[in-house]
């Protein structure tokens, strides 16, 4: 074990970041793979929990990151390649006419919600149980529930979250029309927004449950938002939105945006995102300002990362990726007669030990952790890195990266019988 882990458990608590393991200190990255503070490589899954979506250290992205390095890293004011990675982002993504910068998913997905509330003059915010939606109060209102109480009643995920903030947020499963129809049956005239990842997590919408979604809230005056913090950029060149054809009011995005830089934003119509505008919100004004935010050289990363990926073939590439580490899971697991399922998109999805249908985050839970955590050890013990529950696939791996993949597979496969 590397003597960083000791020197954090000094200064850190928990002895880390607290966004993952935090006996794995990773030391450096190049293209697929990492090298952690003790010499191991590994193919990497994780990349950054999604954004180095080209992988890591993409020459092109360093060169201009560089360029930029001599002219100034951030300024607090507008800067051209703020508003140049604006543009390429609102011709992109089909709700986008207008975006506001922030530095983090969690920020737009707060501010998001915040937006949504002064629009409306409403109060009550519909999420769905188990959704991520950054650390916002909002967003750890049942991302984990244990207690599994009933809806819509939320739990709340975190010590120091008032009873108030409880009592705005109404929580229902994902994939339910009819708790959709009942919170809105009941509350509908005081719902501000529904918030939700068009993938939650890893589990897709049902057909037709993201239209119902757009439908109950045009019927109710609420509005709509797409966290896209994730799947924006990835799942297409618009976002899962533009994949779907279901548009949002608002949506947020992040990771690939920034290029592996801190950068994200929250985008929509004009008319709502006009709130952040003081001279023409007037006492809707909605304040929100931010150091970093749309900084040069997370602009630039940002812009390069964008060019790649609009390239001809390269989504087209990605989804093929992501389809042969699927087929690989799935041919090992059958031989050896262990039940599994795969749960997600080609491009995001990860392999779950359960043989019901997963449609939400309580079947989920239902799923054989151990069995979940004995494959994970073995494919790190194999030098496969990836998050305890997703794979992330990416433009970076090459086939000897599936090779060794599918070596690593098949071994953990093994570990379960």
């Amino acid at each position: 074990m590397s003597s960083w882990t000791e020197r954090a458990k000094a200064v850190l608590p928990g002895g880390g970041f607290g966004n993952f393991d935090a006996s794995l200190v990773i030391e450096r990255g190049q293209g697929s793979r990492v090298w952690d503070a003790d010499g191991n490589e590994y193919i990497d899954y994780l990349i950054g929990s999604g954004p180095m979506l080209l992988g890591h250290s993409h020459p092109e992205v360093v060169e201009a990151v560089a360029e930029q390095l001599s002219e100034g890293f951030s300024f607090f004011a507008s800067n051209p390649k703020g508003i140049e990675l604006a543009e390429v982002i609102c011709e992109a993504v089909p709700c986008a006419e207008q975006l506001r910068y922030v530095s983090t998913g969690g920020e737009a997905d707060m501010f998001a919600i915040r937006l949504a509330r002064a629009f409306t003059d409403r109060s009550l915010i519909v999420k769905f149980e188990g959704a991520y939606h950054g650390m916002s109060d909002e967003g750890q209102m049942s991302l984990s529930p244990s207690k599994l109480i009933d809806f819509p009643q939320p739990e709340p995920d975190s010590a120091g979250i008032l009873q108030a903030v409880q009592d705005q947020t109404l929580v229902i499963p994902w994939n339910s029309p009819e708790h959709l129809k009942a919170v809105f049956d009941q509350h509908g005239s005081d719902i501000a927004a529904i918030i939700a990842e068009p993938l939650q997590r890893i589990i897709p919408a049902q057909a037709g449950f993201l239209q119902s979604l757009r439908d109950v809230c045009d019927q109710h005056g609420s509005l709509l938002i797409f966290d896209e913090v994730v799947t924006g950029f990835r799942f297409a060149w618009g976002g899962a939105q533009s994949l779907y054809g279901v548009i949002p009011d608002l949506c947020t995005l992040g990771k690939t945006i920034g290029g592996g830089m801190p950068l994200a934003a929250v985008a929509g119509r004009k008319d709502v995102m006009s709130l952040f505008d003081k001279s023409v919100a007037g006492d809707q004004w909605l304040m929100q300002v931010g150091t970093l935010s749309g900084n040069p050289i997370a602009a630039v990363a940002g812009l390069k990362t964008l060019e790649i990926l609009k390239r001809p073939g390269h989504f087209e590439r990605l989804r093929e990726l992501g389809d042969r580490i699927q087929e690989m899971l799935v041919n090992a697991l059958n031989k050896r007669g262990v039940a599994h399922q795969i749960v997600g998109n080609s491009v995001l999805f990860d392999v779950i030990f359960r043989e019901e249908l997963i449609t939400d985050y309580r079947d989920l839970g239902q799923a054989d952790k151990a069995k979940q955590a004995a494959f994970n050890k073995s494919l790190r013990a194999s030098g496969i890195l990836k998050s305890p529950a997703k794979i992330y696939p990416h433009l970076a791996l090459t086939e000897a990266d599936l090779s060794v993949t599918h070596e690593a597979i098949e071994m953990a496969a093994d570990s379960l019988i």
